[in-house]
């Protein structure tokens, strides 16, 4: 997607539905918010969460989408923006004592990256 606004150009990409809590996407996401490209992507590959796999593939997909669509230079980019969003709960039930069932509520998240070129 392209979005210019006063000669500043952006490519994003968004991931959907992914089976991580928003809380604990955020924690990674707090990381690489406002590095460089090549910066962030050693920061998460040596980050030891269940996130950071997910989130490095979506910088690489954004980085891509940058370079192919709108012909930007890949060492000039940063992330200017990185977000996630909760996304629908699984609602599953789990049997408790005296005949009773709680609520086990598994979340999903909707991620996005924005990235812009210095």
């Amino acid at each position: 997607m392209l979005r210019k606004e006063a000669g500043v150009v952006e490519a994003k990409a968004i991931v959907r539905h992914v089976r991580i809590a928003p809380r604990k996407v955020q924690l990674v996401a707090d990381l690489v918010r406002g590095k460089k490209v090549d910066e962030a992507l050693a920061i998460l590959k040596y980050t030891p969460r269940g996130a950071a796999t997910v989130i490095e593939k979506l910088v690489k997909s954004a980085v891509a989408n940058a370079e192919n669509n709108h012909n930007m230079d890949a060492d000039n980019l940063y992330i200017s923006e990185i977000h996630a969003n909760q996304g629908p709960t699984m609602k599953r039930y789990r049997p408790r004592a005296f005949g009773r069932a709680a609520r086990i509520r598994k979340r999903t998240s909707h991620i996005g990256v924005v990235l812009k070129e210095k």
